[in-house]
């Protein structure tokens, strides 16, 4: 098993935690984490465009243009997708058992369920456990939170940052959990972040839907997006700040800095434990048309499973990566223009293998823990970057006994 690695954060000023066992999925450990949201918090979340998005995001989409959130539900074990009209029914319950709990309405809680696609959730294991965890209730519980929300994740996230804001010192504080399923549009992931600062509610949306565009729209593990990604931020403003409200906002600069700088790290953390990863993968896209046309082509690359089992390997098959962005749909692209490299070993130039390119360095490269790929297209001055990972035997074993 893996060593669990000692969790450093900082309580965030109006969000409190709790975590218990209710025997969802798993046994003899929690999977089932409360969070009070002090009065008056602000939240934005950015959910899954599967299709078949799970009743909790259905849900919590609909609390959350309803009214205030003041409580996040969230289950490991059961993600309550693929249920149907059931699903719903259960999600509003597992709403509903707090709401008798608390006094605050149903409409408060906003439901997110990970784990088994297809099974219906187990309401009166959840409805159970809720008394104890509302006497547990504690703003140190971070930690712990994150252990509960993980699935195959090996390791838990959590990630702390301070900045200035109104000549005050603001904390943001986020958990992420993730290791398979993992593509953007949400990348199988949650998120939970919180800051003691106060951000106007439109302008909390978008700051959050930036720093995802940047950190977990921009990785991939296998190709695979999940029926229940969501990532949820809440504001509690109980720092006293003038609300941060636009762009030129005196604080929104160092704001927005410490939200990327958290949804990048969670972000990574998540594709370094990757299901089954012994890589962590940098695909730069440079000298593109488009910032679009460079994700593009990255994305090809990151997806590849031959790029990706080579990489494994440690094998330097430069074929694999070229054929990749061959095939990443830029109709008009001059295969003369285009260089490749591994790390600073230039591999393709001119549209072929470059005269200086040995084997030997490429494959010095690809046996490190963390190499980057990086690609010229020689079109116009966009890039873009990716991260992803290796395919190994462990991400077809983990996968295959994923229900077992």
């Amino acid at each position: 098993m893996t060593e669990q690695p000692e969790l450093h954060f900082l309580p965030v000023a109006g969000i409190r935690l709790a975590v218990g066992a209710a025997g969802i999925r798993y046994r003899d450990r929690n999977d089932l984490v409360l969070v009070e949201l002090a009065a008056g918090t602000d939240c934005a979340a950015v959910f899954t465009r599967n299709a078949f998005c799970a009743a909790p995001v259905t849900l919590a989409r609909t609390h959350l243009g309803a009214g205030a959130a003041r409580w996040w539900l969230i289950n490991a074990g059961n993600a309550n997708a693929g249920t149907g009209a059931r699903g719903l029914l259960d999600a509003a319950a597992s709403c509903q058992a707090v709401a008798e709990l608390t006094g605050d309405p149903a409409g408060s809680v906003l439901p997110f369920s990970t784990g088994v696609i297809g099974e219906h959730l187990p309401v009166e294991r959840i409805a159970a456990a809720l008394p104890r965890l509302l006497g547990q209730l504690d703003a140190t519980h971070w930690p712990e939170a994150a252990r509960a929300i993980m699935t195959t994740d090996r390791v838990p996230k959590l990630v702390s940052r301070q900045f200035a804001c109104d000549g005050r010192t603001a904390t943001l504080t986020g958990m992420a959990k993730g290791a398979g399923m993992i593509c953007p549009d949400m990348a199988t992931m949650l998120g939970f972040l919180a800051t003691d600062a106060a951000v106007a509610p439109g302008f909390l949306t978008a700051c959050l839907h930036a720093a995802v565009e940047r950190s977990f729209n921009a990785i991939t593990v296998d190709g695979d997006t999940s029926t229940n990604d969501a990532c949820v931020l809440a504001a509690t403003g109980t720092l006293g700040n003038d609300p941060i409200a636009a762009a030129v906002s005196p604080d929104y600069a160092a704001f927005q800095a410490a939200l990327d700088a958290v949804c990048i790290e969670l972000a990574t953390a998540i594709v370094r434990d990757a299901e089954g990863a012994t890589k962590l993968v940098t695909v730069r896209v440079e000298g593109a048309a488009s910032h679009a046309e460079a994700r593009q082509v990255a994305y090809t690359i990151a997806h590849s499973p031959l790029v990706k089992t080579a990489l494994f390997a440690s094998d330097p098959n430069w074929g694999r990566i070229l054929a990749a962005v061959g095939r990443a749909g830029i109709a008009d692209l001059a295969i003369a223009g285009v260089r490749v490299w591994l790390g600073d070993v230039l591999i393709v130039d001119g549209g072929g293998r470059a005269p200086t390119y040995t084997e030997a360095a490429g494959a010095a490269v690809m046996r490190a823990p963390e190499i980057l790929i990086r690609v010229a297209l020689g079109r116009g001055e966009s890039a873009a970057e990716v991260l992803t990972c290796d395919l190994s035997y462990d991400y077809v074993r983990i996968n295959a006994e994923y229900r077992s």
